[in-house]
């Protein structure tokens, strides 16, 4: 499952990314594997992602996204 999939409300530990396609300021901000992340909001047309990373918000879009690998916890919804 890839980030690009999570549903709002939604929790899931990141696996793995794909360092080579993922900006470097995503990875500076949390963006790595063993991390909670938890989807907060979509904006229309589900892109960007507004998300919580470890405590972190920040919107990464859905492109991006897709290169993030993660294994889902919960839901809240």
């Amino acid at each position: 499952m890839t980030l690009a999939e999570l549903k709002k409300g939604q929790i899931a530990v990141i696996d793995e990314i794909a360092t080579d396609t993922i900006p470097l300021k995503l990875i500076e901000m949390g963006c790595l594997p063993g991390n909670t992340v938890e989807l907060i909001q979509l904006a229309p047309f589900k892109d960007p992602m507004y998300l919580n990373i470890n405590g972190s918000h920040l919107a990464i879009r859905r492109e991006t996204a897709f290169h993030i690998s993660i294994t889902s916890k919960e839901s809240h919804e």
